[in-house]
């Protein structure tokens, strides 16, 4: 189960200054362009049981993960999901972009379970969107600082992943606040704003 912090910045200048803030002192310690590709079953399989399955590459083609999330609820500002991701060759990630079908035949050990549990026979590709994400080191944990951008429009977040989510909320909102940097809860996911073409 995943458990994350997720905090809507209001916009570029609170991304501007949540970046100087969290990376004061060095503790910057990574910057990745992902680009994000999402599919379903042909026949709905996976998003009638609100499971999402994602590809993710990072900088190109520095590394590329597959994710099956399942049944995200965000409240509050804090998001929960199951969440299994594996790793795999950007080369082979990339196939699956351009025929989402090989999918089936791979033995990526996620995507064959994920399409026994499901019964899934077949794939489409939904398309994606691409996110700058800066990962600042606060208090023991990552900050993740987003900057995510859809064809209509630019969203940008802060997410923290933590054992202590009500805790670490609200430390970081106390932070936010002395530094005047606007945010607001989040309401939905990227994925959420993506399929719906929203930027809420």
């Amino acid at each position: 189960m995943e458990v994350e912090v997720k905090l809507r910045l209001k916009g570029g200048d609170d991304h501007r200054k949540a970046c100087d803030l969290f990376g004061a002192g060095g503790s910057h310690k990574a910057k990745y362009h992902q680009e994000n590709q999402f599919f379903d079953g042909s026949e709905q399989e996976l998003s009638s049981q609100r499971v999402v399955l994602r590809v993710r590459f990072y900088n190109v083609a520095e590394k590329c993960v597959v994710t099956v999330k399942g049944k995200a609820v965000l409240k509050n500002g804090i998001g929960k999901a199951s969440e299994v991701e594996e790793a795999v060759d950007p080369a082979l990630g990339r196939s699956f972009v351009e025929n989402p079908q090989l999918m089936l035949e791979s033995d990526v050990g996620v995507l064959k379970d994920t399409f026994g549990k499901f019964g899934v026979k077949g794939l489409k590709g939904l398309g994606g969107f691409k996110n700058v994400r800066d990962v600042y080191s606060w208090k023991g944990l990552d900050v993740e600082v987003d900057e995510t951008k859809y064809d209509w429009g630019t969203v940008f977040e802060i997410e923290c992943e933590t054992d202590e989510p009500e805790r670490i909320k609200d430390d970081l909102e106390a932070t936010l606040k002395q530094e005047g940097v606007a945010y607001e809860y989040s309401k939905v996911t990227k994925f959420q704003n993506f399929i719906n073409k929203t930027l809420e």
